[in-house]
This record gives structure tokens, sequence and C-alpha cells, in this order.
């Protein structure tokens, strides 16, 4: 079993504590939908929550609750949300069973929900594609045998530009670092992913070595291409898919049955990432009417999915 680290030991664990005061949000009350902070994901968030709307249900903004996965998952649990569409598995998965993370066997009562993306979304390590050719890297061995090609501030260690505190790929990442022989070379850099990988494009543009976590879809899949300016080292196939109270689904079996359903194509959450990537600005309101313009161009299939959730409910 891999060791997980001890402030996320720490956290669940407390929320176990609390878990049995806790209840689901009252029936009747508006649908509390929550979003990844991620904006790669926030467009199938907007469009989760209109859809539930269109089944009748009033639905809170999700843009007003975002949130890590170390933040969400133990706030399903305890019922201050339903559900959020921003699941990523197996990744995610530490955040699903109690025992790897608390020590105990404690049943969580939240589940993923569907195949909002299956099998399509990718992530890993990458290094820029000049630097593996020019040092023949072709895995994390290589870049801790070439540390000093991608250490910025001199400790002697590889510089991987890593994810946001509370992700699950940042637990990853340090569980790797702990336990596999490159880790003593290489550290991981975190901070607001978004704005790591704005210096990382930077880099690669000006020729300079980069080592970095990446996933797919995302913005920079788009201008730190695999095969072209970039390589992966290492790669993880992932399914996104909803996630959800299970006392929530029992009682909404019409929301059940959307969001078993429902299915973003990969290549419609790829063109909006970068249509948002490369304005001066996005607001929420742009998400909103994007999410509302893939609703309308999908709109047969959107019906179909309402017809059998209505059915369900």
């Amino acid at each position: 079993m891999i060791k997980r680290s001890s402030t996320l030991i720490a956290a669940v664990a407390a929320f176990v504590l609390v878990l049995s005061a806790c209840a689901v949000e009252d029936e009747g009350g508006p649908v509390a939908i929550a979003r990844a902070d991620w904006s790669s994901g926030y467009m199938q968030a907007a469009i989760y929550a209109q859809l539930i709307e269109e089944l009748g249900h009033e639905v809170t903004d999700p843009a007003a609750a975002e949130l890590s996965p170390y933040s969400f998952y133990p706030a399903l649990a305890a019922g201050q949300y339903d559900l959020w569409a921003n699941g990523w598995f197996p990744i995610h998965d530490i955040f699903l069973e109690g025992e790897n993370v608390t020590g105990q066997a404690v049943d969580l009562p939240i589940e993923p929900v569907g195949w909002q993306v299956p099998d399509g979304a990718v992530d890993g390590l990458m290094i820029d594609k000049a630097t593996a050719d020019s040092f023949g890297i072709t895995s994390m061995d290589g870049v801790a045998a070439n540390a000093g090609v991608f250490d910025a501030d001199g400790d002697g260690k590889a510089d991987l530009i890593g994810c946001n505190t509370g992700w699950g790929c940042h637990t990853r990442i340090d569980d790797q670092i702990a336990s596999e022989s490159w880790g003593s070379r290489v550290e991981q850099i975190s901070g607001t992913y978004g704005d790591l990988m704005g210096s990382v494009v930077d880099k690669v543009k000006a020729g300079q070595a980069a080592l970095f976590y990446a996933w797919t879809p995302n913005w920079t899949d788009s201008v730190l291409v695999p095969g072209e300016n970039a390589v992966w080292l290492q790669s993880n196939v992932n399914d996104i898919r909803a996630v959800a109270n299970t006392d929530f689904l029992d009682a909404n079996p019409d929301i059940h049955r959307l969001l078993e359903v429902v299915a973003i194509p990969y290549g419609d959450i790829l063109a909006q990432n970068a249509k948002m990537a490369s304005a001066d600005e996005y607001t929420n309101a742009d998400v909103e009417a994007d999410a509302e313009a893939w609703i309308a161009n999908n709109r047969a299939q959107v019906d179909d999915w309402l017809a059998q959730a209505r059915a369900a409910g």
C-alpha cells in the first residue's frame, strides 16, 4: 500500500471524527455543486449545473465553491456539497478509500458516477524535447542523472514544476519522490499551477530545460505538444467522472441517472480550454456562455439524457 502524506491523513482523520454528526443537505434545498480549482474543468461543472437546472432543480453556482480535492472530498462525504463534475480516477482514489488515508476501515458515503470522459484524460511528467534529445533523457532516471540541467535554485535537485497543494497529483508526486530511486535528485515545486506553467512555456520557447507535470485536456496541450516541443517521461490514463454523495443520489434518482449518462467529448473540452487560455480575460460569465453553447450544439443528445433522467425520477 502506498504511504500517504501525514497532512492528508490528519485532515481526513479529523473529518472522520465529525462525519457522524453531519448530514446531507435537507431534501428540497438547492443542489450544492462545487467545482475544482483548475480551469480546465470549469466548463464541465457549468454544463452539469445547467442540465440539473433543466431537470427542475435549484442549483448553486459551482464558481462559488471552487475547491481542491483535498478540501472537496471530505466536505462531500459530510454532506456540505452534493456533487462535482471533476473527479479524476485513479488519481483521486486516495480520496475515496478511508482506510488508505486514515488507517481505519471507514466507508466514505461518496461515489463516482457516469463516464464523462472515459480513458481520455492523460496525466504525467514531461520535459522539453530539446533537452530530452540533447541528453538522451527518456525516463525520470535520466532526469536524476542530469539533475543540474533542471536545477534553477542551485540545491542540486531537478526542479519539477508540479501540482497545487491539495491536488491528488501533488500527493502522488511526493509519494514517488519518497519511494523511487530517482526521488533523491528531484524536488516538486508547487504554487499556482497556471502561473507556474506560464513560466514553463516561456522556458521552452527560449530553449531552456523544463521538467513539469501536465495533463490533458488542458490549455497546455496546444503549446506544449508531445513530439514537437515536449516529451512524456511517464503518463497515466484517467477517467473524468462526476462524484456525488451517495445519500444525495438515493434521494434524487433523476439526477443520479443524469450523472450516469452525461458524456462530454475530449475535443470539446480541449477546444474550450484553448479558447479560455488565449483570452486576455475570461470571466465566469464567459464559462457559463460556453456551457450554454455546448448544450445548444448538442441539444438532441441532451434532450435524450434529460428524458432518461426524468423517467428515472
